[in-house]
C-alpha cells in the first residue's frame, strides 16, 4: 500500500511539472518564405552560387583538355617536357580545388555571403521568437521545420552548471 501511494504522489508531482511548463512550436522555413527580404536574398545568395559554379566548371573544363591532350602526347613527348606537363596538371588541379575551397568550403565566399544576406533576417526571426516567448510566458519554442530544434529555452530552465558541478568541474 505504502508503495503505491508512494507511486500515486510521485505521478502527480510529475504532472505538475510537466504542466508547469509552457512551450509552442514554431516554422521557420514558413516564416522565413513569407519575408520579402529573405526571398530577396536567396534569389541574390543562388545567383553568386551560379557565378561561381560556372567559373569553377569553367576551370574544370580546361582541365580535362589538358589532361586528354597531354594523354595523346605522352607517348611522343621527351621526359623534361612530361614532367613539366604534369607538374601544369598538378598545378591546375590544385588551383581548381583551392578555388573550390574559397568559394564554397567552409567559411568560404558562399558561407561569408549567406553570413552577409542571409543573417540579419534570421536574427529579425529569432528576436520575434524571443519577443512572443516572453510575451507569452513560453518555457521552450521549438522549431518544426528541419527536425525538432529547440530556438528558444528559457535561461532559468538551464541546468548546464548543475551538471557540470555533479561531474565535480567549476
Amino acid at each position: 500500500m505504502k508503495k503505491i501511494t508512494i507511486a500515486i504522489l510521485s505521478f502527480i508531482l510529475f504532472s505538475f511539472t510537466t504542466i508547469a511548463q509552457r512551450y509552442a512550436v514554431i516554422d521557420s522555413k514558413y516564416i522565413l518564405g513569407k519575408i520579402p527580404e529573405y526571398i530577396e536574398a536567396q534569389t541574390k545568395l543562388d545567383q553568386f552560387s551560379i557565378l561561381w559554379q560556372q567559373e569553377i566548371d569553367q576551370k574544370q573544363t580546361a582541365l580535362d583538355k589538358m589532361n586528354k591532350d597531354f594523354e595523346a602526347e605522352q607517348i611522343m613527348l621527351p621526359d623534361n617536357l612530361k614532367k613539366k606537363r604534369e607538374d601544369e596538371i598538378f598545378n591546375k588541379e590544385k588551383e581548381l580545388r583551392d578555388l573550390q575551397k574559397k568559394r564554397f568550403g567552409y567559411e568560404g565566399d558562399l558561407f561569408k555571403k549567406r553570413q552577409e544576406l542571409i543573417k540579419p533576417i534570421q536574427d529579425k526571426v529569432y528576436n520575434g521568437v524571443q519577443k512572443l516567448a516572453i510575451e507569452k510566458q513560453y518555457d521552450f519554442i521549438l522549431d518544426k521545420s528541419e527536425g525538432i530544434t529547440v530556438i528558444f529555452a528559457d535561461p532559468k530552465l538551464d541546468k548546464s552548471e548543475e551538471v557540470l558541478r555533479n561531474m565535480g568541474i567549476k
